[in-house]
């Protein structure tokens, strides 16, 4: 199973630059050692479960919580039965259809 989760987690409390505190989010899911992807509007992870990505959610927050009164976040799932590899083979499909190559 892939279970693809687009999200973003910031506080909203903390003014214009919240690069500190994704910073330690981004660092928890690097050190967890599932696939990701950051973009400038948010992460794509991907885990074989459902509850693997919901628990980083979960430690993202408890990142958060300690330091921020509010936090602002949006979640994504793309659940697919018996595959893997999605956050790659999702883009390359489409890459190749367009004939465009990633060095």
């Amino acid at each position: 199973m892939s279970v693809l989760m687009e999200f973003a987690m910031f506080p909203t409390d903390k003014g214009e630059s919240v690069s500190p505190y994704v910073s330690k989010i981004i660092k928890m899911i690097d050190q967890s050692g599932h696939d990701y992807r950051l973009t400038p509007m948010g992460t794509i992870v991907e885990a074989g479960s459902v509850g693997e990505v919901l628990e980083v959610v979960k430690k993202a927050y408890d990142i958060l919580q300690p330091d921020c009164s509010r936090v602002y976040s949006t979640i994504k799932l793309d659940i697919r039965q018996g595959a893997e590899g999605c956050i790659s083979s999702k883009v390359k499909a489409v890459e190749e259809k367009i004939g465009k190559v990633r060095t």
